[in-house]
Parts: structure tokens; sequence; C-alpha cells
């Protein structure tokens, strides 16, 4: 499928997608936002597909949303342009999604990130939540997700005040998972290779039952982790791992 401001590689079941707009530091707007939605719905319906790694071109990821197309929305047209139907699409994807992240991840562009399973930051990474000095604050999960990620007292404080960090602190406060020496995308690479030689159907469950969690009881969260975990048995990838640990061997699995 063509794409105007994304670009998609699928191969050996990884997938990557690229926002492709380096001129403007790959800034989001609502139509590469959409684009990036239509290739995740691409890589749910692709069985084949292991994990989806995200990455910007350039020396960016994405340094916000574009301003001026905003400038004069009433609250009807921004309730209908935010970019929550893709973030969420990617938060509810059911195979591990990494977001590889150099240079500037602001505003959107880290609300993208965080509704990835992973981040993988380089060193000259640089995140934060500006909205506030915008006269707005995040509206596309950025006040849901990031309190969840790093702590309710770090979100408020970058959120309020609309201050980058760095990826050495984004690595302490737990918002970058993995600090890279080099570049994050082939770190991001790496770890995706691991990822395509375990079970699609344990990785999904998995995250869905982290996922259910967060917004549940305890209570809830046990119930339904014994459930999603106990379906597993009926899985043939579940024999096949059981089986070659008991057999000294590395597992072969096929996501069924």
């Amino acid at each position: 499928m063509e794409f105007k401001f994304i670009r998609m590689n699928i191969k050996d079941g990884i997938t990557q997608i690229i926002m492709n707009r380096p001129e403007v530091m790959n800034a989001l707007n609502f139509e590469m936002v959409t684009e990036i939605g239509t290739a995740v719905k691409i890589v749910s319906e692709d069985e084949s597909s292991r994990v989806l790694i995200i990455t910007g071109s350039g020396e960016n990821f994405a340094a916000g949303a574009d301003i001026p197309p905003m400038l004069d929305n009433t609250p009807e047209q921004a309730r209908k342009r935010t970019f929550n139907k893709t973030f969420n699409a990617i938060e509810q994807l059911e195979i591990p999604v990494i977001a590889a992240i150099s240079g500037y991840a602001l505003g959107g562009g880290l609300e993208l990130a965080i509704s990835c399973d992973i981040r993988i930051c380089s060193a000259d990474a640089k995140l934060g939540l500006p909205e506030i000095r915008l006269g707005i604050f995040p509206g596309a999960g950025g006040t849901q997700r990031q309190p969840k990620i790093i702590g309710i007292g770090r979100a408020k404080e970058m959120i309020l005040t609309g201050n980058p960090i760095d990826a050495q602190k984004a690595f302490e406060y737990g918002l970058c998972n993995i600090l890279s020496d080099g570049s994050a995308a082939e770190e991001a690479f790496k770890l995706a290779g691991k990822f395509v030689m375990l079970s699609r159907t344990a990785l999904s469950g998995a995250k869905r039952a982290v996922n259910f969690g967060t917004g549940s009881s305890l209570a809830e969260g046990i119930n339904f982790e014994e459930d999603v975990w106990s379906g597993c048995f009926s899985t043939e990838d579940q024999h096949e791992g059981m089986k070659a640990f008991i057999e000294k061997r590395k597992p072969v699995f096929t996501g069924k």
C-alpha cells in the first residue's frame, strides 16, 4: 500500500513503521496519524507479524503535532481530529510494539511513544509534553498513560511545566526502557529479533493481561490473568514450548 507521510517495511516477522516528514522533524498531522492507524490495522490482520517497531526518519522521532492547522479549531473539530483512535490501536495491538526514539519525542510524539510497549532511546533523545505552553495540555493519552509509567508526581511535573527531559533522566524515570549507546533503531531490531522467536499467542496474552490490570482492581486483574493464562493450554505453542523444555531443545513456535 502507498503512503504519503510514512513508510512501512515488513521482513521476517518484523514490521517497521517510519514517520517520514523529516523536514518538520516528523511533526504529526492528522493525515500522518491516520496513515499510521491504517498501517497498524494491516499489521493486526497479518498473522505472520510478530513485532512492530515505530521510528522517525532523519534525526528525530516526532517533534510534536503541527500547530497551524489546530489554531482555529472549535472544540468539536478538535475532538474529531484527536490521535486517540490510532494510539489506542497501538496500545491494544496483540504483538509487542517498540518505539525507537532518537532526537525529539515531544507532545504527540511522546504520546505516540508511550502508547507503545517498550521505548528505546538513543543518547541524544529529548522527551517532553510541552502543550501547556500553548494554552492546552496533552490530549492524546499523555495525562493518562504517563502517570502509570513514571508515577503521578513526575508525570505532573512534566505535564504542568512542559519541560523536556534527556534520555538519561527518561531512563531513570522508567520512561525509557533501554538506553542505547548507538542507534535506537538498531537496538530495537535486536530486541525484535528475540520477540520473533517467542510464541505470538503467549505474547498477546501477556500484553492483554498487563493492559487489563492497569485499569482494574488487583482481584479483577488476577481473575483476568487466570482466564487468559489457562487459555494458553489450548494452544499448540504451549505444548511445543513445554515439550521443547523437557527435550532440552529450542522451541519452534507457530503462533497457534
